[in-house]
């Protein structure tokens, strides 16, 4: 693995990479066009392999390469993975340094590989949890139940066979299985030394107390449920779930023989789920809300059929009351690259649309829909307005800029509140 030649990019970006061979397991795996919608692979003549990247970044493994794409907007993959925490966590965990990785600068996925280990460990350290499952077997004598119909179908004329249903106190439960399946996947494909150590050891540890599979890891991370024996368990399946889905934050990547080659984060969701967090994080204390993707039925209506012709759902609804008047204030998140060009027309008009719906501001003043967007502390802040002929402004955009790196060093800072303050009153101004 040491060998392994590292291709580079970042999101957005196409680089043409010279001698790199795909092997026959490569094109196999790369057949169909499974990944082009998050990463473009394409061999070209002369052992030229063509990479376009979209909004994905992360790692794909082929033989003998390796290709990570970096983000655009942040400075190393671990201010990703600071994002990812963030965005699910009300209580950051506690994470890797840069100093941590002797070897040089680790993937996203090794980082994530080194979460699910952590939280392993430490798991293990306090005791891994038991419960009561229930448990059919052919024993010697009755335990618990003894089934009729198994008895009679299986074991007709034997006493020595019963067929029984029990409890049993045993670690070999959902909670458990979840780790040991990341774990083990954690100690074949980590690339750094130290971490698939690591891994292999807690795997070992863990696979002797949950040697079942968890079957299909989105019905067992839907099937959850958290309580106060298993709360502290919930960073741990973050973790797990995020390295077993191949990167997926809300879909699940596809399962099959690419999905532990790679691991692809969609910004756009992860940016979505952070600025959403950070606003949460700054209402506290103004009194008014933050609600996500509030749907609104009402707002198109089929008045021939007198009843809704679709839903309106804005990424986010700041609303409540200001200057003891109505407030309302629709939000709408975009990873796109808005500091480097004009808003998109077809954002425009959604804007104006979620303004007029549901906007509304004290005074009479005319409803603002605000486009957050991420983008350095000298990007553009557009202003555009929707002009009657007549000449009143109907409705109003405005674009504000997210300083990605600026707002993660303020969250790690002594004061970490006040970035999420400061953008909340930028969206509110």
């Amino acid at each position: 693995m040491a060998g392994e030649r590292v291709c580079e990019l970042t999101e957005y970006g196409s680089e043409v990479f010279e001698g790199v061979r795909l092997t026959d397991a490569d094109r196999r795996l790369l057949a169909g066009g499974a990944l082009d919608s998050r990463l473009r692979i394409r061999r070209l003549a002369g052992d030229l392999l063509e990479v376009t990247a979209s909004s994905y970044v992360g790692v794909v493994r082929l033989d003998g390469c390796e290709i990570r794409v970096r983000p655009k907007y942040l400075g190393t993959d671990l201010d990703v993975l600071r994002m990812l925490d963030h965005a699910w966590s009300r209580v950051p965990d506690p994470l890797p340094t840069p100093g941590a990785f002797r070897e040089g600068a680790p993937n996203l996925r090794d980082l994530v590989c080194l979460m699910v280990v952590e939280h392993g460990e430490r798991l293990l350290r306090h005791g891994v949890r038991r419960d009561y499952v229930t448990v059919e077997d052919d024993l010697r004598v009755v335990r618990g139940r003894l089934l009729p119909d198994r008895q009679l179908l299986r074991h007709h004329g034997r006493l020595d066979r019963l067929a029984c249903r029990f409890r049993e106190h045993d670690a070999d439960i959902a909670d458990n299985r979840l780790c040991a399946a990341a774990l083990a996947v954690a100690a074949r494909t980590a690339r750094a030394a130290p971490v698939r150590a690591r891994a292999r050891r807690a795997a070992t540890e863990f696979a002797r107390h949950a040697p079942t599979s968890p079957g299909d890891v989105r019905a067992a991370l839907s099937a959850l449920e958290y309580h106060r024996h298993n709360e502290h368990y919930r960073p741990a399946h973050r973790w797990s779930g995020l390295l077993l889905r191949g990167g997926g934050v809300e879909g699940l990547f596809a399962s099959g023989p690419l999905s532990t080659r790679t691991f692809l984060v969609d910004m756009n969701q992860l940016f979505e789920a952070f600025v959403t967090r950070l606003l949460e994080w700054g209402a506290a204390g103004s009194g008014l809300r933050v609600t996500a993707q509030p749907r609104r039925r009402e707002v198109l209506y089929d008045e021939r059929a007198a009843r809704s012709y679709g839903e309106v759902r804005p990424d986010l609804l700041v609303s409540g009351e200001r200057a003891g008047e109505p407030f309302g204030l629709p939000v709408d998140v975009k990873y796109k690259l808005y500091g480097e060009r004009k808003l998109a027309p077809e954002d425009l008009y959604q804007a104006f649309v979620y303004a007029q719906a549901l906007g509304r501001l004290p005074g009479g003043e005319p409803p603002v829909c605000v486009l957050l967007y991420p983008g350095g502390a000298g990007a553009g802040r557009d202003r555009v307005a929707v002009q009657r002929l007549d000449g009143p402004v109907a409705a109003r955009v405005r674009s504000v800029p997210v300083d990605l790196r600026s707002v993660l060093a303020g969250l790690a800072g002594p004061e970490p509140w006040r970035a999420p303050a400061r953008l909340f009153d930028e969206v509110l101004e």
